[in-house]
């Protein structure tokens, strides 16, 4: 097994993956142990061509004459290049409705991602436990993440308060930024940020609903 983690690969390809990962788990789980291109293609509604490409860039073993690929195989080699087999420490910025509901999600540790604690502005929840994770007052957000040495900062404030969260976790050495505030975030060029517009999603599947 090698996965080709120096390889370029774009940002399509990247969020194609986790489709690739949960198929094929599932269709393993379903007894198939081997997996052609043509069928995934077929399968996931994709080209040929553009599902050859994205294995290739992620996994170096080949498919064999009518059984295909190994799924095992290619499972370990998605998940070995999305870092899902190393765990990244991560805090929560923000335990309102969404954030309680994102502390409180068991799944990231599938994807290798760990939230150890949130954080909030809200005196009254410094040490108390919300969906199963320590809370604490903002005040000690820096001093935590550098104690922790964390690497994955997730802001789920209002847009007001966001580019502030965003500076202190990045001086406390945060290298990624999930933003679920509706607000553009400014960062050094070496700190990685996603932003998650549920606003602009709404919208789109609104407009789509009324055409």
């Amino acid at each position: 097994m090698s996965s080709k983690t120096d390889k370029m690969i774009s940002k399509n390809q990247l969020m194609r993956l986790p489709l690739y990962l949960n198929y094929l788990k599932k269709i393993l789980g379903d007894g198939i142990e081997t997996i052609s291109s043509p069928i995934i293609a077929k399968d996931l509604h994709l080209s040929e061509e553009q599902v050859r490409k994205d294995i290739a860039a992620v996994s170096s073993i080949e498919g064999k004459p009518k059984a295909g690929r190994d799924i095992k195989t290619l499972i370990q080699d998605i998940e070995e290049f999305l870092g899902y087999n190393v765990v990244i420490p991560a805090v929560l910025v923000g335990v309102g409705n969404l954030g309680s509901a994102l502390l409180g999600y068991k799944g990231f540790t599938a994807y290798g991602i760990d939230i150890l604690m949130g954080f909030d502005a809200n005196r009254e929840l410094d040490g108390k436990v919300i969906s199963g994770k320590r809370v604490y007052y903002i005040k000690n957000l820096s001093l935590l993440c550098r104690i922790m040495d964390v690497k994955i900062g997730i802001i789920t404030v209002p847009a007001a308060h966001a580019q502030k969260v965003c500076d202190e976790l990045v001086e406390a050495g945060v290298k990624a930024i999930w933003n679920f505030a509706p607000v553009h975030l400014s960062v050094p060029d070496d700190v990685l940020v996603q932003n998650e517009n549920m606003a602009a999603s709404l919208a789109v599947l609104s407009r789509n609903l009324i055409k």
